[in-house]
């Protein structure tokens, strides 16, 4: 493969577009505005309205050029990328935006593996196949899917999702969604999204939202074990007996760090509670103890900002939400492991095509 290359496709709305790529990408970008192509907003170039004959000239006289600055021409068997995205983003249930991301340099879509959280296809081909473009699709509730042309494939496209913001990279993350394979109908390839991935995609996110908080109680337990033990002995380890003003040092250590292991559940477990439904399961009387977690994650919402609060009333009331969750821990967290996310609407299904994909010849992928 050259280390300048050029894709063109055909932009419903826009014609013919070009894309270069490749470690040499900006020779490719050199002969593409030789040729006459101009380059948009979104870097894809494309090749001004004209008729039909002054389109194959240009194209004919992009190639000359490209062979002047050592580039390769080749031609998708896909429609623009573009326009795919857009379509299904319309068709999609909620407010989804479209955009375009070009990785002209093939390092550039390595910057991609650290927050793509996908345990399936798509993950591999990002990080084991050449993917100079895709589109990224994405909602009101800044849920980001990626969605790529299929490696190996001549139409179809993956589509899985970037780590949701508050659990930073989702690399090898065991909660990560498996991506899917969409067809090239955009009302197919909708429905495959809302009906199939989404569903998925919020159970994901549930799952690792139950075990950020699982995993901040437990190091938070941790760490009242080590001052439990501090108090109890009245030291640490073989180091000589603490003072009062050690220990009161010891104490505000711990709450420190407890208070910072706690910022995850303030920030998870609301979402959780929401979703429990403690009548439906087999332990009803679980209700009361939510009531009571809920009740101190309101409690512990005013600790940092009430300034009216000495150290000490500050520090008796975050032992008390602390000591509530520590306390009912087990019961949230099977109750949450029992809760369900809210279903995706379904995509209406006059957006879904009913003929076969027609036959026809196809450009090979190169």
């Amino acid at each position: 493969m050259a280390d300048a290359q050029i894709i063109l496709a055909y932009g419903r709305d826009t014609g013919i577009v070009a894309i270069g790529h490749g470690e040499r990408y900006k020779a490719a970008h050199q002969a593409l505005a030789a040729a006459g192509f101009h380059r948009g907003d979104d870097w894809v170039y494309h090749l001004p309205n004209a008729d039909e004959g002054a389109s194959r000239a240009t194209v004919a006289d992009l190639v000359r050029h490209a062979t002047v600055h050592g580039a390769e021409v080749t031609a998708s068997s896909r429609r623009f990328i573009g326009d795919t995205a857009r379509d299904i983003a319309r068709l999609l249930p909620g407010q989804w935006e479209a955009r375009i991301e070009l990785y002209s340099h093939p390092v550039w879509q390595q910057d991609l593996v650290p927050w793509l959280w996908d345990s399936g296809e798509l993950a591999r081909a990002v990080q084991n196949e050449r993917v100079p473009y895709a589109a990224t699709l994405t909602d009101t509730a800044e849920t980001t899917l990626l969605l790529v042309e299929r490696p190996g494939h001549q139409l179809g496209y993956l589509v899985g999702a970037f780590a949701p913001e508050p659990f930073e990279e989702g690399y090898g993350d065991p909660h990560a969604p498996r991506s899917i394979a969409l067809s090239p109908f955009a009302g197919r390839a909708a429905w495959g999204i809302a009906d199939r991935f989404l569903p998925v995609y919020e159970r994901a996110v549930h799952a690792r939202r139950i075990a950020t908080v699982a995993e901040a109680l437990d190091r938070i337990r941790a760490e009242q074990n080590v001052w439990a033990a501090a108090v109890a002995s009245d030291r640490y380890s073989t180091a000589p007996p603490l003072g009062d003003t050690a220990l009161g040092e010891a104490a505000e250590t711990f709450l420190n760090r407890a208070w910072a292991e706690f910022l995850a559940i303030a920030q998870h477990a609301p979402v959780l509670l929401d979703r429990c439904r403690p009548a439906a399961t087999n332990w009803p009387g679980d209700a009361r103890v939510l009531t009571e977690l809920a009740d101190a994650l309101t409690d512990a919402e005013g600790l940092d900002r009430d300034a009216s609060l000495t150290r000490t009333e500050r520090d008796a009331r975050l032992r008390a939400v602390l000591g509530t969750w520590l306390t009912h821990s087990e019961p949230f967290l099977r109750q949450a492991r029992a809760a369900t996310p809210p279903r995706q609407h379904a995509v209406p299904a006059a957006a879904l095509p009913h003929q076969a994909l027609p036959r026809g010849q196809h450009a090979p992928r190169r």
